[in-house]
């Protein structure tokens, strides 16, 4: 029989013993953060142990496995791995009310714990635009509103015009926990909206990999606007030409009427009517005139108007050059009654006199006039003074006009009068 010191010491020395070798385990863990709906892998490691076991629990303090032994009924726990050293359980099919901290438990003496934070990612729904009003009208106010709901934490809605970026104005609501997002945008319809793509995106920490966005396409109607075109730049007697009338309007305005000088067509057998075109297969001179196209929806009517001059064809030819010919500017003719090209366009001999060339005929002319003047000015300031006849010379001593000769004559060293210019 053994002593009863003798035990007590016994104890004492195992104890002593586990309590050195658990003076140096500690649990291991780390945070994760997980979307929901995926899994979640809780692992716990320890780097020294000397066979003892190791706890999972969950925020309300539920064992979940201890070592191998499964103590939960949840089927979407799992063990992963169970030793001495690690214990790695799975959680699958995670939901927000799995969020929390979980807690690893060495059960040495004392037992230590580690915490771990299991962070789940709400998922957002796929965002729905409203708002959109078909057709929409130019110059509505229209305002577009993008909602998502079960994002945690919340969602950024970020707008889209046609794949270029818009701001919005943006609104948050918190729902339990998770959050209801919405962004509003304001428009002023004008036709350049019409066939618009308008993409609302929702970016969220969830959704990396498969992004939640949602299009609208917005139809708008507007009243027609109109313009001419036309196939040659200078009409001639004999040539074939097409007008074009180019309308642009939602619902399309088709068709057109063309008239010509407020009336309707005179001769159906050369002016043929095609759709939008108005053609000519042999113009003349009776084909002069003021061309209107008008084109309507329910929305309004527009019109543009074209002043057809044919001109005679050219008696006698140019030489040819080596030039290339460059194809005349096609001539655009609009409603607006400003338009210069309303007024004749073609009107090779209808121009008006060259102004710049007869402005420097006439500089050049003033300019030589000028000269002119101030040559023979001081020509004339040269030769200014006194001229004396020979006669006069000598009359000043001389009883008649014979001596007085006769003194000019002899009277070679007599005194000249002079009068110098300055």
């Amino acid at each position: 029989m053994i002593p009863k010191h003798h035990l007590v010491l016994t104890l004492c020395a195992v104890y002593g013993i586990l309590l050195k070798g658990s003076s140096g385990q500690q649990p291991l863990v780390q945070n994760q953060t997980v979307t929901e709906g995926g899994t979640a892998n809780m692992t716990c490691r320890v780097e020294f142990n000397d066979q003892t076991s190791l706890q999972w629990s969950n925020p309300t303090q539920q064992t979940l496995f201890f070592g191998d032994k499964k103590a939960l009924r949840d089927n979407r726990i799992e063990l992963v791995r169970a030793s001495w050293s690690e214990l790695t359980i799975s959680i699958n099919e995670i939901t927000l009310a799995d969020e929390g901290m979980y807690t690893c438990s060495l059960f040495t003496m004392p037992v230590k714990t580690a915490k771990a934070y299991l962070t789940v990612l709400g998922v957002p729904e796929k965002p729905e635009i409203d708002g959109l009003t078909k057709p929409a009208l130019e110059g509505d106010e229209i305002t577009l509103t993008c909602m998502t709901h079960g994002s945690k934490p919340a969602a950024d809605l970020r707008w889209f015009r046609n794949e270029k970026e818009i701001k919005g104005a943006k609104e948050v609501n918190a729902s339990g926990k998770t959050f209801t997002v919405t962004s509003s945008l304001q428009l002023l319809v004008d036709r350049d909206d019409d066939g618009a793509a308008y993409t609302c995106k929702v970016d969220h920490a969830a959704l990396l990999q498969t992004p939640q966005q949602a299009t609208e396409v917005l139809e708008v109607h507007y009243a027609p606007r109109v313009l001419i075109t036309r196939s040659l730049a200078f009409p001639q007697e004999g040539q074939y030409l097409r007008l074009e009338c180019v309308s642009k309007g939602n619902p399309s305005p088709d068709p057109v009427l063309w008239t010509k000088d407020g009336g309707e067509l005179p001769d159906l057998d050369r002016m043929i009517v095609q759709g939008r075109e108005l053609t000519f297969s042999a113009l003349n001179k009776t084909d002069n005139g003021t061309y209107r196209c008008v084109a309507s929806n329910h929305l309004g009517t527009s019109s543009a108007e074209y002043i057809l001059y044919v001109y005679d064809v050219p008696t006698t030819f140019p030489p040819s050059t080596t030039l290339a010919h460059r194809p005349p500017r096609p001539h655009i003719a609009s409603s607006d009654p400003t338009n210069i090209n309303n007024r004749d366009p073609n009107a090779m001999g209808q121009r008006g006199p060259d102004h710049a060339l007869i402005g420097g005929v006439v500089a050049v002319v003033v300019f030589v006039t000028l000269c002119l003047i101030i040559f023979l000015g001081r020509y004339l300031a040269r030769h200014k003074g006194t001229y004396l006849t020979n006669e006069a010379k000598g009359a000043d001593d001389a009883p008649d006009a014979d001596t007085a000769i006769i003194n000019a004559e002899g009277n070679t060293h007599a005194e000249e009068k002079k009068e110098y210019f300055i």
